[in-house]
C-alpha cells in the first residue's frame, strides 16, 4: 500500500507548554534578531472555502465574505510584525488553504503590497498560490502576477465527475483546463496540478485516464496523493460506517506503481514520494520542508519551523482576528538533538535521492539512538526497502510503497 503522501505534520507539545501562547514567549525571535537562524520561506494560510471537501482535514471554514476584510487586515499586521526579523532575502512564499483564490482581487492586492513592503525576496524566488479551478479568473490573475506570484497550484484532484462527487469536491473538471489557459495568458507558466488516487469506486484505468488528461495539459509539476482517511473527516466516518469502501490495497499499490511508470514515460522526474516535476521545476517551497530548513507561518493554523522549534498558529479564525499583536500559537515542539536526527532522516528519505552518506554518518553519530537506527537501516536494506549506493541511502522502488514503515523505524 502506498505511504500516506501528505507532508508529515508536526504537533507534539513541548513539556510545560500551554496553548495558546504567542511566539514572543519562545526563543525564536531572539534567534532571528541575532542572526542565529533565518527563514528561507513563508507559508501563509487562507482558511476560507465555499465548501468543506469530505476528505480534507486542513483548517478551513465556509466563506461568507464578511470576514475577508478583517482577515486581510490581520494578515498584513502579521507581515509588518515579522518583516523586521527576516535578515536575509526569502527564497519561497506559498499561500495555501482553504481556497486562497476565494479572496477578492482587491484583498490580494492589499496582501501582495504588504509582502512587497515588508519582505525581501531572492532573485529567482518562487511564489506559489493554491487555487480551486472554479475561482480562477483573469482579473485575479492580473493582480497576482503584478504582485509577484509566479507559480499556481491547481486542485484538480480528478477529471471525472463521479470521483469528484465521491470526494465532495465542487468544481467542473473542464475548469481545470480553462484555469491553466488563463494562467498562461496572464504570464504564469509554472503550474502544478494536484491529483488524488484510490478514491472509492475508482479503477486503475480511471486513474490512468486522469493522469493522461493531466499530462496533456502540460503542467510543469504534478502532485499525486493517495487518498488518506484522516480522523474526524466526513469521509472517514463514511468509511467506518460502511457507506463507502476503500480501494483494495493491491489496486492502490498498482495505481502508485503505474503513476511512476506513466509519468517517467511523459518526461517527469520523480523527486519525492508523491511529487513529479519537469526538469528544473521541483517545488522549491516543498523542498525546503523536506530538507528541514526554516520557514515562517502566517494566518490561522499555519505551521512554522525555526532552528528546531515548531509551532502552529491557533486554528481558529476568531482567536486569530482578536489577537492584538502576534497571533496565538499552539502545538509547540522543541526537539532535542536525537529528535532532530530522526526528523531529518524521516524528511530526507521521502526524497527519491535520499540522504548523502556523509550526512547520514553525521546524523547517526548524534544522540542515543544511533546504534538502533543503524540496525534498522541494515534490516531494511536486507529486506529490500532501502538501498545504499556509492554515496547515498534511499528507498527502493518497493520501499516507496512501504515508506511509512521504514520512516517510523528511523524517526
Amino acid at each position: 500500500m502506498p505511504p500516506s503522501t501528505q507532508l508529515t505534520r508536526f504537533g507534539k507539545a513541548v513539556q510545560g507548554s500551554s496553548c495558546p501562547t504567542t511566539i514572543a514567549d519562545l526563543d525564536v525571535l531572539g534567534e532571528l534578531s541575532d542572526g542565529t537562524a533565518a527563514p528561507q520561506g513563508i507559508y501563509g494560510h487562507v482558511p476560507f472555502c465555499f465548501h468543506k471537501c469530505h476528505y480534507c482535514d486542513f483548517y478551513s471554514l465556509v466563506d461568507r465574505r464578511d470576514r475577508q476584510p478583517m482577515f486581510v487586515q490581520r494578515l498584513t499586521e502579521e507581515l509588518r510584525l515579522a518583516g523586521p526579523y527576516f535578515k536575509r532575502p526569502l527564497r519561497t512564499i506559498f499561500f495555501g488553504g482553504g481556497t486562497p483564490t476565494l479572496l477578492a482581487a482587491e484583498h490580494w492586492r492589499t496582501v501582495l503590497d504588504a509582502v512587497r513592503d515588508n519582505l525581501s525576496l531572492e532573485s529567482g524566488y518562487e511564489f506559489t498560490l493554491e487555487a480551486n479551478p472554479e475561482t480562477v479568473h483573469a482579473e485575479l490573475l492580473a493582480v497576482l502576477v503584478d504582485g509577484g506570484v509566479n507559480r499556481l497550484s491547481l486542485g484538480a484532484q480528478s477529471f471525472q465527475p463521479k470521483q469528484l462527487e465521491a470526494l465532495e469536491r465542487w468544481h467542473d473538471p473542464a475548469n481545470v483546463e480553462r484555469s491553466v489557459k488563463l494562467a498562461r495568458a496572464a504570464g504564469i507558466w509554472n503550474i502544478n496540478l494536484d491529483l488524488i488516487f484510490a478514491i472509492p469506486g475508482q479503477s486503475l484505468n480511471a486513474w490512468l485516464a486522469d493522469l493522461d488528461t493531466a499530462v496533456a495539459l502540460e503542467p510543469t509539476h504534478l502532485s499525486c496523493y493517495n487518498l488518506t482517511y484522516e480522523s474526524n473527516t466526513p469521509m472517514t466516518a463514511k468509511m467506518r460506517s460502511g457507506a463507502i469502501r476503500p480501494v483494495e490495497n493491491e489496486v492502490e499499490a498498482q495505481m502508485y506503481e503505474a503513476t511512476i511508470e506513466r509519468l517517467a514515460e511523459a518526461g517527469f522526474e520523480h523527486y519525492e514520494i508523491s511529487n513529479w516535476a519537469r526538469p528544473g521545476y521541483r517545488c522549491r517551497h516543498n523542498m525546503m520542508y523536506w530538507e528541514n530548513e526554516n520557514w515562517w507561518p502566517l494566518g490561522p493554523s499555519a505551521a512554522g519551523h525555526i532552528a528546531g522549534t515548531r509551532w502552529r498558529n491557533v486554528p481558529r479564525l476568531d482567536a486569530y482576528l482578536a489577537q492584538g499583536s502576534w497571533p496565538p500559537i499552539c502545538d509547540v515542539e522543541q526537539l532535542d538533538a536525537d529528535g532532530r536526527v530522526g526528523e531529518e532522516l524521516m524528511l530526507r528519505l521521502r526524497l527519491i535521492d535520499g540522504v548523502a552518506l556523509d550526512r547520514l554518518d553525521e546524523l547517526l553519530a548524534v544522540g542515543q539512538r544511533g546504534p538502533q537506527r543503524m540496525a534498522a537501516i541494515a534490516q531494511h536494506i536486507d529486506g529490500g526497502l532501502l538501498q545504499r549506493t556509492s554515496d547515498r541511502l534511499k528507498l527502493t522502488k518497493r520501499g516507496l510503497l512501504l515508506a511509512d514503515l521504514v520512516l517510523a523505524d528511523l524517526l
